[in-house]
């Protein structure tokens, strides 16, 4: 695919889903699958970003994943644990600025320490931004943004008055652009509580895959996709 004479999207959020199910499928337990979408987003984010894209988020743990088999989380979590330093390695090669995106009520002190040793020795880097969503909820990132808006008002750090989509957007885990693009894996056709103040006019696109299965072409046909849709953000295009 010729991604010169495409109309490429700045943003990329991806909803990591169908790693269990793959897993089921090919006669293995789910914690394999979640393995096995490790690996593979690795090799996808590398090729995203080669191809122009400046910033990615992928949705790989919910607020509601927590409600999963004790089992199943436990092995997530200790699969985080292992990787992160792997991730941070990654990071440095590719020069890829990391930051994450959730609440970090059920993690461990030793994945916190990573986590922060990971986003502040990347947070140099320019051009690339990889936002991982672990633990987490878009309606938690609203309210979480909304009590540090009122506490700020309250002490008189920010006037009431100045608040606007602009400011409200400074208060997100992440002060990112919009989402462009929203590709989900899995054969699933909704949001799932994923970055809903900033998926507001991204363009979706839902494929049966798994995600272990979705390689380099399936991304070059969501961005093919992507490409061919008149994005007016609510507009008209008069010349129709």
């Amino acid at each position: 695919m010729d991604y010169t004479k495409v109309k490429l999207p700045t943003h990329v959020a991806i909803i990591v889903d169908g790693n269990g199910r793959w897993a089921t499928n090919q006669g293995l337990n789910r914690s394999a699958g979640h393995k096995e979408g490790f690996l593979n987003l690795k090799k996808l984010t590398k090729y995203i970003f080669n191809k122009g894209v400046s910033y990615i988020s992928a949705y790989l743990f919910s607020t509601e994943n927590f409600k999963r088999s004790k089992v199943e989380v436990a092995y997530i979590m200790n699969l985080l644990t292992d990787k992160l330093n792997e991730i941070l390695e990654f990071c440095h090669e590719e020069k890829i600025k990391a930051v994450f995106s959730g609440r970090v009520t059920h993690m461990s002190d030793k994945v916190i320490k990573t986590m922060e040793k990971l986003t502040e020795e990347t947070k140099n880097y320019e051009g690339k931004t990889f936002n991982i969503c672990f633990g987490y909820g878009s309606h938690a990132e609203i309210i979480d943004a909304t009590k540090k808006i009122v506490n700020d008002v309250n002490n008189n750090v920010l006037n009431i008055n100045e608040i606007d989509e602009s400011i409200f957007n400074r208060y997100l885990y992440q002060e990112l652009p919009p989402i462009d693009l929203l590709i989900r894996t899995g054969g699933e056709q909704r949001l799932s509580n994923f970055m809903l103040w900033q998926l507001s006019y991204a363009e979706l696109y839902f494929t049966k895959t798994y995600f272990p299965d979705f390689k380099e072409e399936d991304f070059d046909k969501a961005i093919y996709e992507y490409s061919s849709r008149d994005r007016r953000f609510g507009g008209i295009n008069y010349e129709d």
